[in-house]
């Protein structure tokens, strides 16, 4: 039995960030193509698209592209047209959202079911995987045990978020940005509302807060779950941050390769999806990039309060607690050396973060930039590591292949044989000229010395072997040259045996889940409406102008409840019971109605049309 192969996920804004992933150990990258990605402000072009599918080939490792907008009936074509163009620069896996693309004619490449379609049941993901779907990316809401009752009723490999930012919203199912901006985030131009300061009334209009950012959440961490992960049958470990710099990229990919590669060095039944092995010069920390908080979300407890109510901005890793301080500088009590440039922050007096930056530094006391005053017991983060930077800024080229190397002398000069860790071999011979050695015996040292080097490729040599006359003297250029020819020869090798999978698409008539489609089923052109037609939806029911129409919108799903953050769910807690409902949320853009779900454990945001006077 074939041992499972295991993917790491990593995220590219661009091709320097999709090199940096692959660098730094990720099995695939996913990268937006030249339009229809949901982050309309990371396309690419198909030329650095080529470029990245050769790079990471090299390591037999994949890029997949999202192009996981919904499409109106105008933009199919061009759509399409996309997909074939990037199946034929070599991508493995284009990761969609709309429906009416599997109308079309599309290429024999694999498709990933986004998680913005809103992959949250067993009878989702088995619906996606009959019709023909090769991975799907689970909503980031579902416990452990829902991703492990999605894995035993099904077959298809499984794609799970494990890092990055979170959506306050089911993905796909958020329509706030889209019906007040006329940004639709399923097309890639969300607003993101949930980092808005809003106010809570109740239904009399009494203030409950304000100020505070009630719909913003931590970031997602589940660095201690991977091991769950793997045992329920997750088999795709996905960051998030197709936005992040390559120093977010090179850290955090990092941080999960290693957690991975201790994961699978002990499970005969597990293996990496793809080839060489990552020696770093820092210490990845996920704690030292970009992040707002970590949150388990709700993999592990169904009650969790994932939010950051007080800022949407990145704290970054808590370094220690002011000790003592006057209006030039503090002492902070901390094991945590800080540098001069350091970017540090706390939360004042009125919950406001705050940020300054270390002018100087001298030993555990600190001189900011500009003069303020810290109230001892106040705890410190730091959002900005100087010397981590300039770490991952050296940080590249860190991923080799082991190769194994047989030096023999024909008659015209010599032979050298190649065999990486893969098992793909190739011979390149060199012809070369043939001088007596003045001194005997040293030729396999110089020999194995010269052949040893790898430096400025992607190879590591782990053997070399030699078979040549000890009275035969080889320049070490002579040595040099044949190296770099041979590894760019096994290179061209190892890239022309890359075998991408291919999944010509088949129509069948699988039924959707339900006759009738509404507006939460995204269609938004006519080759949609004919696929799910196709697949038994009989009624069509949403307002002929769109969602503006809607008579109560509904432009929030969330499993996340302000009720449960502020601990006033009336599960938790009785003396709740009498607030005023509804509960409203409001900033300069208008009022939004909240709607709770207490038997679902899931919260709405409405907005209900106005009726005429």
């Amino acid at each position: 039995m074939q041992p499972s192969s295991i993917e790491l996920l990593a995220p590219a804004r661009d091709l320097g960030c999709g090199i940096a992933a692959i660098d730094h150990g990720a099995d695939a990258v996913y990268i937006g193509g030249p339009l229809f990605g949901a982050r309309a402000a990371a396309g690419n072009s198909l030329a650095d698209i080529e470029r990245l599918v050769a790079y990471a080939h090299q390591f037999a490792a994949r890029v997949y592209i999202a192009l996981n907008t919904l499409l109106t009936d105008a933009e199919l074509e061009e759509a399409a047209a996309i997909a074939h163009a990037v199946w034929n620069v070599g991508v493995d896996a284009l990761i969609i959202q709309d429906m009416g693309l599997l109308e079309c004619d599309l290429p024999p490449i694999p498709l990933h079911a986004s998680t913005q379609t809103d992959n949250r049941t067993l009878e989702k993901v088995l619906f996606l995987e009959k019709v023909g779907f090769q991975q799907v990316v689970l909503a980031r809401e579902l416990s452990l045990e829902q991703i492990r009752e999605i894995r035993s009723g099904s077959t298809v490999a499984l794609e799970c978020f494990v890092h990055g930012a979170l959506c306050v919203s089911y993905s796909g199912q958020c329509y706030i940005s889209e019906m007040v901006a006329g940004r639709s985030a399923n097309r890639g131009e969300c607003a993101q509302f949930c980092r808005h300061a809003w106010s809570l009334k109740d239904a009399c209009g009494n203030e409950l807060d304000k100020r505070r950012y009630f719909l913003s959440l931590k970031d997602l961490d589940l660095s201690d779950r991977i091991a769950d992960l793997l045992a329920v049958g997750v088999s795709s470990f996905k960051i998030e941050g197709r936005l992040k710099d390559e120093r977010y990229v090179k850290n955090v990919t990092a941080a999960y390769r290693l957690i991975l590669d201790e994961l699978l060095a002990g499970n005969k039944n597990l293996r990496r999806a793809s080839s060489g092995n990552c020696t770093f010069q820092f210490l990845p920390d996920t704690a030292r990039s970009f992040n707002r908080g970590k949150t388990e979300y709700f993999l592990m407890n169904p009650r969790n309060r994932p939010a950051s109510i007080n800022t949407p901005k990145a704290i970054g890793q808590k370094v220690g607690v002011v000790s003592e301080s006057d209006r030039l500088s503090f002492t902070l009590d901390s094991d945590v050396e800080i540098a001069n440039g350091d970017g540090l922050c706390f939360f004042d007096d009125r919950q406001q973060l705050t940020g300054l930056k270390a002018n100087r530094v001298d030993g555990r006391r600190v001189y900011p930039k500009d003069p303020l005053r810290l109230t001892p017991g106040t705890l410190v983060y730091r959002n900005s590591d100087s010397a981590f930077v300039r770490q991952l800024d050296r940080s590249a080229g860190c991923r080799h292949l082991g190769l194994d190397l047989r030096v023999e002398e024909t008659a015209t000069g010599l032979r050298l044989s190649l065999e990486d860790e893969d098992g793909c071999t190739s011979v390149y011979e060199k012809i070369v000229e043939k001088i007596q050695a003045r001194t005997a015996g040293k030729t396999e040292a110089v020999v194995s010395r010269q052949m040893a080097k790898s430096g400025g490729t992607i190879f590591a040599v782990r053997h070399v072997r030699v078979t040549i006359d000890p009275l035969v003297h080889i320049s070490a250029a002579v040595l040099n040259d044949l190296r770099r020819e041979a590894f760019a020869r096994h290179l061209q090798v190892r890239l022309a045996r890359y075998e991408r999978i291919e999944s010509p698409w088949e129509i069948n008539e699988t039924p959707w889940l339900a006759e009738e489609a509404t507006y939460l089923d995204n269609i938004t052109n006519l080759k949609a409406r004919n696929f799910y037609s196709r697949h038994g939806v009989k009624c069509f029911h949403f307002a002929p102008g769109g969602l503006q129409d809607e008579e109560a919108a509904i432009l929030m799903t969330c499993k996340y409840c302000i009720k449960r953050q502020l601990q006033i769910c009336p599960k938790e807690n009785r003396a709740t019971a009498k607030l005023l409902e509804p509960l409203t949320l409001s900033d300069n853009t208008g009022c939004y109605e909240l709607q709770f779900d207490c038997g679902s454990c899931e919260m709405r945001v409405l907005q209900r049309k106005k009726q005429p006077l």
